[in-house]
């Protein structure tokens, strides 16, 4: 096994990588090049970078972080981010990975004091590997993911499992409903301003600037490749209701939604949602829908799964500095 590099710049990582974290190489849309580097640029411009890879005879493992402050290091990601994680390329058994996670902590414990990884799936290995390489270390669970997964069903079978509650809404709401739905798999500059336009009157309110910047890369990328989908509901004309959605490899993932608070109470969201859910299900082909981080009541009603997220605390014991910060992690873990 190589020693451990570290990368700065997205330049360095794109000439090392040859295009080994592309779309044709990674079926998940969070593990990509294009992914990280539209998310530094647009998010943490300012915020240096901190990539790392180790190779072996079987494959490479690549990390992805940042630098916030000096001997600090955190994971390249933020609400955007459905999940974050160390890659790995070609065909590396667990027990290499666990090998090459460890060589990496340790390399960093040479080098800070402290690392801050979220959201993550799981883990566990990850944590492993940083005690292993005599980092303090503290994995807790914090929120989660829900997740649907069809099982073969088709919209009329998945329908048919909501709640009574849910599948009257749409029913009520939707006989004699002013609002026109359409679902676009093509971006352009119109839609895009509609869609800022219902987002500023959401109850979420705008969008900052660099994620409106971020998202718009995002649809951009996904309306080239064709897998966009774009949904509104529209009330004479104007759109009211607004869903950002990425479908490929038959998994589905919804990455922002809003509606203009002035029709909350003709609930053009929850239609547009009925429509979307058929769109994927039906047409698209979709075998898992993700509805991304965040435990709001809402997403129970329309998934069937929720997926545990952690965040893991790394403190090195070298550094005094790290020794109450480190208490208070694994304090916080023990009460919840």
């Amino acid at each position: 096994m190589q020693a451990p590099r570290e990368y700065h710049s997205f330049v360095e990582m794109r000439q090392a990588l040859a295009g080994r974290l592309d779309r044709a190489d990674r079926p998940r849309l969070f593990d990509r090049l294009d992914w990280m580097e539209a998310l530094h640029r647009h998010c943490f411009p300012d915020i240096p970078l901190r990539m790392l890879s180790v190779s072996a005879a079987q494959g490479d493992a690549w990390m992805f972080l940042l630098a916030p402050a000096p001997g600090r290091l955190r994971a390249l990601a933020n609400y955007y981010s459905f999940a974050w994680a160390p890659i790995f390329t070609g065909a590396v058994d667990a027990a290499t990975q666990q090998q090459m996670l460890t060589a990496i902590a340790r390399h960093l414990r040479a080098r800070c004091s402290r690392i801050d990884l979220y959201p993550i799936e799981d883990g566990a290995a990850l944590a492993v590997a940083l005690r292993r390489a005599g980092w303090w270390t503290v994995r807790r669970a914090m929120g989660g993911r829900h997740l649907l997964p069809l099982r073969g069903r088709d919209f009329f079978a998945y329908w048919a499992d909501r709640p009574g509650r849910l599948r009257n809404l749409v029913r009520r709401k939707g006989r004699g409903s002013p609002f026109a739905l359409s679902i676009h798999d093509q971006l352009t500059p119109r839609l895009w301003d509609d869609y800022v336009d219902v987002q500023a009157r959401s109850w979420q309110g705008p969008e900052p600037a660099r994620g409106t910047a971020f998202l718009r890369a995002l649809a951009e990328r996904e309306s080239a490749a064709g897998t966009l989908r774009l949904g509104f509901a529209r009330a004479q004309g104007r759109a009211v209701a607004t869903q950002l959605w990425t479908i490929e490899g038959g998994v589905a993932l919804i990455h922002k939604l809003a509606h203009d608070r002035a029709f909350d109470a003709q609930s053009p969201g929850t239609l547009l949602s009925h429509a979307m859910f058929a769109r994927a299900i039906d047409r698209d082909g979709a075998t898992l829908i993700d509805y991304g981080t965040g435990d709001n009541g809402y997403k129970a009603d329309w998934m069937e799964q929720r997926l545990p997220l952690y965040r893991i605390d790394a403190f090195n014991p070298r550094s005094p500095a790290s020794w109450l910060p480190a208490a208070r992690a694994a304090i916080s873990a023990l009460v919840g």
